[in-house]
């Protein structure tokens, strides 16, 4: 049986950003419908379980201006209105929302909240064009981008012991700094004991 990956959505006026949340996925399908059928499949994991879905959007969408980008950790889509308008929800119909689409709160901005965030910037991203794939099969190579995930070795940069200096950098300030301080005011002492004792005692 195939399972359902997690979706995050959140929209703008004009268009609606669409996460489903499949790390390291292989043999990825997306396919956009204009009346706002999106599906997709793909498969992750150590044994490839094969995810599926299949959402009914609330409204049509414009395929040709809609692009998507596969990422390591996700399928990132930014789905462009048919009409601009504000969806109550993301899927059509008076039924609750399955459990696994949530509202990507990194990205929401209501309504009527003239002050929130405007189009998200995503300059850093590689999109491609829905109206421009035709058989979105070809995404199925895209998978092999999971092998991105190995730079996530750069968190073992921890070994070269950032923390271990910290401590050193402490034991200068609780120690050694106040360790000379001391000394000098040993010192301070001896001179002026010694400045005392050589003193000439007054003349009678």
């Amino acid at each position: 049986m195939s399972r359902h990956p997690e979706v995050k959505w959140a929209q703008r006026l004009d268009k609606v950003y669409l996460t489903v949340l499949l790390p390291d996925a292989k043999n990825a399908k997306v396919n956009l419908d204009p009346d706002g059928v999106f599906t997709f499949s793909g498969t992750a994991g150590a044994e490839n379980h094969l995810y599926e879905l299949k959402l009914e959007l609330h409204d049509k969408v414009n395929v040709e201006e809609s692009k998507i980008n596969i990422g390591v950790r996700n399928i990132f889509c930014v789905l462009e209105k048919a009409e601009k308008n504000w969806w109550k929800k993301l899927l059509r119909g008076d039924g609750k929302a399955p459990h696994y689409i949530k509202v990507d709160w990194d990205k929401w901005a209501d309504e009527d909240d003239d002050t929130g965030p405007g189009d998200l910037d995503l300059g850093g991203m590689d999109f491609s064009k829905f109206g421009d794939m035709g058989d979105m099969g070809d995404f199925g190579g895209m998978g092999g981008m999971g092998g991105m995930g190995g730079m996530g070795g750069l968190g073992g940069m921890g070994g070269m012991n950032f923390d271990g200096m910290g401590d050193d950098d402490s034991d200068d300030e609780g120690h050694e700094v106040s360790k000379p301080a001391e000394k000098a005011d040993d010192k301070t002492d001896e001179a002026v004991k010694s400045s005392e004792e050589k003193a000439p005692g007054p003349s009678s």
